[in-house]
């Protein structure tokens, strides 16, 4: 394991869990005071519904050994249960701290949506678009690009973006 490498990515953990309530208290202030409840709810209600969608299989969908480069395996990690007990990723990161960070900002993508619904949009019909939406669009995208061949195993196979082009987001 790479203490300087988990040392990193726990100071991007907190950057990341910082965000939330920052994000929902900007949303908060720009909505009329009718609306700021309302608002700074879909920012963390989307936090927690992506939350709980990457547990039950949102890291398996993204690292996951893919079925043609678009999408990978809903079963793989679901639940995560092999995970906890997984030693490091290729890069000498333990796999618990790498699934948090990407859980993280799969929450954060998904809330920086409710900015541009602010007024438009009730808080469940917010929850039922957020819940889609990472399913249908962040997963699989994240998947393309964030899944390199055996980044969680060795073993994995991953996205079209990362391994046919080579492409390389720093941004996750």
């Amino acid at each position: 394991m790479d203490t300087g490498t988990t040392a990193f990515m726990l100071c991007c953990i907190i950057g990341l869990t910082l965000m939330i309530p920052g994000l929902a208290l900007f949303y908060g202030g720009m909505v009329s005071v009718k609306s700021s409840t309302n608002m700074m709810m879909m920012t963390f209600g989307a936090v927690a519904i992506v939350g709980l969608l990457w547990v039950l299989f949102g890291f398996s969908m993204v690292f996951g050994t893919s079925y043609g480069g678009f999408v990978g395996s809903f079963t793989e990690f679901a639940g995560m249960t092999d995970l906890l007990e997984a030693q490091t990723t290729v890069s000498g990161l333990p796999v618990s701290l790498f699934s948090v960070f990407q859980a993280l900002f799969a929450a954060i993508t998904v809330a920086l949506i409710s900015g541009a619904v602010a007024d438009r949009m009730k808080f469940g019909a917010w929850m039922l678009f957020a819940t889609v939406w990472a399913v249908l669009v962040y997963f699989p995208v994240a998947h393309w690009v964030f899944a390199f061949d055996g980044v969680v195993t060795e073993n994995s196979v991953g996205g079209w973006i990362a391994n046919t082009l080579g492409a390389v987001d720093f941004a996750g």
